[in-house]
């Protein structure tokens, strides 16, 4: 059964900004589009803008008393059934804002929050994003109480809401959050029990791959920037690719031969976003953990998005957060066939991941920064010793291979970490 347009929830959408404009209407619908995007994509029309000029949000009411008696007036009069605020908004926030509108009140984390509750597919992805709604619902529950009490009478709204569960109420919303601040706790302490579990796991895993010395690249990026895209391009992953925001999040990875003959693997990431919420930095840890052990960052980005340098300083300034900015970087500006608004050079390559336009130059950009990070050896490897041989093959960009006396001889770029297993047979070496 679709949902028709009078039964989705309709948001004005609120900001604060510092600074006031002369085209108020025009510039509130610019200042706030990628908080509209949200909105669209949590499944909500968007009904209306207004932002208030002040120097910060109001401490207790976000808004002004005046602005939010003529937001209440605005919202009765275009039929209205929230406000959306693209700020994160305290308990008192929330309770007070809601006390004076009197409709539902959601703020940018909530609607972050509640993508991802409906895009969770993994059991890890759905106990994340449960333990961060549960987390910034525990610190607001007098705000968060009128909020709930309001879902019978707003539950036609939100995409994939099960039972038709209104934006806002996805995931533990479902389970009555008017339940006891201990049962909330005694469930969060159960969800980081799962979850140290799953860390445990995963670091097992790592480390195997780790001891195996196959280089990792890791794609990282704003969030629609098309990673999905081009990881399905360079390794035909079928991960789902879709033009939303936040289309997946749960960690894939695949190998991919490079054009030297070396195999790497390569590991698509949750995509980051301005103001991305604490809480779902905090529960995604052990995703993002593996940026930390990536030999190389592969950074999308949408150079057909007329923001895309505020985008790159928000993801850059997301991994100076996971200190992951010290690795070697490589920047692919996406859907370049589109745009051509970018600075093109030796680790800055256009690309199209839906055509596959210039993928062989970024694969090419790629090996360039793993010689660069590898020692170049020759070697002879008795033939008794030939799972040394699929080492190499496995884990190293073999420059020539020929079948001598005393074994296979071999010429390659190694890396660091194999390198201390193959010094014994070495014939010459460079740095």
């Amino acid at each position: 059964m679709f949902e028709t347009e009078k039964n989705l929830e309709h948001l004005i959408l609120i900001g604060v900004v510092k600074d006031s404009h002369p085209e108020q209407d025009d510039y509130a619908e610019q200042y706030l589009k990628e908080l509209a995007m949200l909105a669209e994509t949590a499944g909500a029309v968007v009904a209306g803008y207004m932002i208030q000029a002040r120097p910060q949000p109001h401490p207790t009411r976000y808004l002004g008393k005046g602005k939010l008696e003529e937001l209440k007036v605005y919202a009765e009069a275009i039929g209205a059934t929230g406000i959306l605020c693209d700020d994160e908004l305290s308990g008192s926030q929330l309770k007070n804002v809601d006390d004076a509108l009197g409709m539902k009140v959601l703020d940018r984390t909530m609607i972050i929050l509640d993508i991802f509750a409906e895009r969770a597919m993994s059991a890890e992805g759905k106990a994340q994003v449960e333990l961060a709604q549960l987390k910034y619902r525990l610190s607001r529950l007098i705000g968060i109480g009128a909020q709930l009490s309001r879902q019978g009478g707003t539950a036609a709204g939100g995409a994939g809401g099960a039972g038709g569960v209104g934006i806002g109420a996805r995931g533990p919303g479902e389970k009555k959050l008017e339940t006891d601040r201990r049962h909330i706790q005694s469930r969060i302490k159960q969800l980081n029990e799962e979850l140290q579990d799953i860390t445990t796991s995963r670091k097992v895993l790592r480390d195997r791959r780790i001891q195996t010395g196959v280089p990792i690249i890791a794609l990282v990026g704003y969030t629609n920037a098309g990673k999905s895209t081009l990881l399905n391009s360079l390794t035909d992953a079928n991960v789902l690719a879709e033009d939303k925001l936040f289309a997946t999040l749960d960690t894939t990875t695949r190998k991919l031969e490079l054009p030297g003959g070396a195999s790497v693997l390569i590991t698509d990431t949750v995509g980051f976003i301005n103001k991305l919420p604490h809480h779902l930095v905090q529960a995604f840890r052990a995703t993002l953990e593996e940026l930390q052990y990536a030999t190389i960052l592969l950074h999308v980005v949408d150079a057909s998005n007329p923001d895309y340098r505020e985008q790159i300083t928000v993801v850059h300034n997301t991994l100076k957060d996971l200190k992951c900015m010290d690795k070697p970087m490589i920047t692919a500006y996406n859907k370049a066939d589109l745009s051509n608004n970018y600075n093109p050079g030796e680790f800055a390559i256009g690309v199209s991941a839906k055509t596959g336009g210039n993928l062989s130059a970024l694969l090419e950009s790629c090996e360039k920064v793993l010689q660069s990070m590898r020692r170049k050896l020759t070697v002879i490897i008795p033939y008794k010793e030939g799972h040394l041989v699929s080492l190499i093959h496995n884990n190293c960009e073999i420059i020539t291979e020929a079948h001598v006396e005393e074994g296979t001889k071999i010429e390659a770029y190694i890396p660091e970490e194999l390198y201390g297993q193959l010094t014994s047979y070495t014939v010459v070496s460079g740095a």
